[in-house]
């Protein structure tokens, strides 16, 4: 029996085809591993530190201050509270609306390098608890209760990220403040929520986080300050938040209950400048 013989170029490519299979075979792989799997739902990615790079707000403030409202929220039950520094910067006389007609004297000392203000009474409402050294991400969610236009109310928002403000006018400076994106607030309010300047942010857990200075309607904006900020102003007024203080949980269901519940206890009260200087 005779096989047919096989011609030299199929020789060839048999031995071309076998020295490439060792060479791939034999070659070194150091390939990167598998990407780590996305974020879970609801988790976002850690808020960086402030910095001059940031974008920038300009708000334009009057060159003279002018007699206001706002909100202001308890950190002691002494009578320690805390409110947005332009509601009541210049203020001769305060007070912390504890029913209608009805004021308590407030004493204001404003943080010159922020937008917050520490206020005193005599005698308070039960501490919101503080938690401005948690770690924040993007996407967090937010609670702003208190008197947006001067009557009881209150929005939901999520964080995008930082910003510097500028302030222009009275006060002049700027500062690093966080941006919030508005997704939610009191059913038939509409229009600014100017009077909810000095509100509380409140996460999930009813902590303070921030509070509430500024907003863009055009843009769906929310802006509180920095977490250094409150600390940096409560360190000035040589004040500190109360031990031991409890929220409630907050979610998007139940933040209009809360936020009624919080005014009621004056957890969360109505501040009024009552003569500017």
């Amino acid at each position: 029996m005779h096989f047919p013989r096989l011609s030299d170029w199929l020789v060839y490519l048999a031995i071309i085809v076998a020295v490439v299979i060792v060479a791939v075979t034999r070659r070194e792989r150091a390939d990167a591993p598998p990407p780590p799997p996305p974020p879970a739902a609801g988790e976002g990615l850690p808020l960086g530190p402030a910095s001059p790079f940031d974008p920038s707000v300009i708000v334009e403030a009057p060159a003279t201050p002018e007699p206001g409202s706002g909100t202001a929220f308890s950190i002691d039950e002494r009578g320690v509270w805390i409110t947005a520094r332009h509601v009541v910067d210049g203020c001769r006389r305060a007070a912390v609306v504890v029913a209608e007609g009805r004021g308590v004297a407030a004493e204001v000392r404003i943080d010159p390098q922020g937008e917050v203000a520490v206020l005193t009474t005599e005698g308070g409402a039960a501490a919101l608890p503080v938690a401005v050294g948690r770690t924040l991400r993007r996407g967090d969610r937010a609670y702003h209760p208190g008197f947006p236009q001067g009557r009881p109310g209150e929005a939901t928002s999520r964080l995008i990220g930082r910003e510097n403000m500028v302030i222009r006018g009275h006060g002049e400076r700027t500062e690093p403040v966080l941006v919030w994106a508005e997704t939610g607030r009191t059913d038939q309010l509409r229009g600014s929520l100017a009077g909810l300047s000095g509100a509380p942010a409140l996460d999930d857990a009813g902590r303070v986080i921030g509070v509430t200075v500024a907003e863009s309607p055009r843009r769906g904006r929310i802006y509180t300050t920095s977490p250094e900020t409150l600390v940096r102003a409560l360190r000035a007024a040589n004040e500190r938040p109360e031990a031991g203080a409890v929220g409630e949980s907050v979610t998007t269901t139940n933040y209009g209950i809360v936020a009624d519940s919080l005014r009621r206890d004056l957890r969360v009260a109505r501040v009024i400048c009552l003569d500017a200087a």
